[in-house]
């Protein structure tokens, strides 16, 4: 069954922090795994986690700058892993799978942003889509059995309005033939985000897993902006005369507590029971635009308009995705 991407009056706004998302929510007996869960967004959504009582893994590939960077996060489980790595993956996954544990809440968090230069990861792909795309597909695919075992497992991939820079460029994905652009780049892996929640919840629903694509708002405070100039963040509105960010939800322009509402709401929202395959804002249903925008975006435009654009919520270009994933990172989701 589909779920109609459409807002469905979830009762919060832009300006909803993740503890209220979680108002009333108990997660005590649940298993989380969050990526990039030590540092922004992710840091955040291991907080509240913990706060409501589940258990909560954070993989990192430098587990010392994790652990520092956690030290008031009580509780937090830090794990090595490396996202452009498949060893890296295989080995965190199985140490996982081992313990017996049901996973019920997946949220893959951790993201790079605008690489000013082309780099490409050991297995020759375009980094961007390596680390936000595939690390994360890999993941997903090899926790599968624990998904499956808690019977009511949830997957919220952490996606961006930035996927209307680009969709997802399957003759070319990795630049070989074309001129590379940080922008396009950076927007043909949040569109792979998204098409993946929605095949992934289409796959998973006979499972019980279902599967959420979400864009957190304009958080400059996170770290993922670092190779974006003051200029161009000035230029979109994100930050003053004097570098420092400028809150303003009606804009989309939000705090830490602010972006992360919507990734929590997702991985724990009671209104969401059932429902899955769709992208997500401002703690709601995103509604999906009528046409596919002009010709070229701003940063400006990414942060303040709403809604997705409909090739990133394509059903057979999600499931066309998922077959070109799989052969690129040679995995079914069996873990085959």
């Amino acid at each position: 069954m589909f779920t109609p991407q459409a807002p469905i009056a979830s009762g919060f706004t832009a300006a909803s922090t993740a503890s209220e998302a979680m108002r009333g929510i108990d997660l005590t007996g649940k298993v989380a795994i969050v990526t990039g869960g030590y540092s922004g967004l992710g840091r955040e959504t291991v907080r509240v986690f913990l706060a409501t009582g589940a258990r909560v893994i954070v993989p990192s590939r430098n587990v010392e700058r994790a652990q520092t960077a956690l030290e008031g996060v009580v509780g937090a489980e830090i794990a090595s892993m490396d996202l452009v790595d498949p060893a890296s993956i295989d080995a965190f996954s199985k140490r996982f799978l081992e313990t017996g544990l049901s996973l019920h809440i997946l949220v893959n968090s951790a993201g790079i942003m605008a690489l000013p230069e082309l780099t490409r990861d050991a297995r020759g792909h375009e980094l961007q889509f390596a680390t936000n795309h595939l690390g994360h597909f890999h993941l997903t695919l090899r926790l599968w059995p624990a998904l499956v075992k808690a019977q009511g497992a949830r997957v919220v991939s952490v996606s961006s309005k930035g996927h209307r820079f680009s969709p997802v460029v399957f003759d070319d994905i990795d630049f070989e033939r074309r001129p590379y652009d940080p922008w396009v780049a950076y927007g043909q892996s949040k569109t792979a985000n998204i098409l993946f929640a929605v095949e992934l919840d289409a796959r998973g629903q006979k499972d019980r897993v279902r599967a959420f694509a979400v864009h957190p708002g304009g958080v400059v405070d996170t770290g993922l902006a670092k190779h974006v100039s003051m200029n161009a963040l000035k230029a979109a509105g994100a930050v003053d005369g004097d570098g420092k960010a400028i809150i303003d939800s009606a804009k989309g322009l939000k705090t830490v507590a602010q972006g992360a509402a919507t990734q929590v709401w997702c991985a724990t929202g009671p209104r969401l029971d059932g429902m899955g395959g769709v992208y997500c804002e401002d703690s709601d249903i995103a509604p999906q635009r009528r046409i596919g925008g002009k010709a070229e975006f701003s940063i400006g435009d990414s942060l303040h308009e709403t809604g997705v654009w409909p090739y990133a919520v394509d059903r057979d270009a999600a499931a066309r995705l998922w077959t070109v994933s799989e052969h690129m990172v040679g995995l079914s989701r069996s873990g085959s």
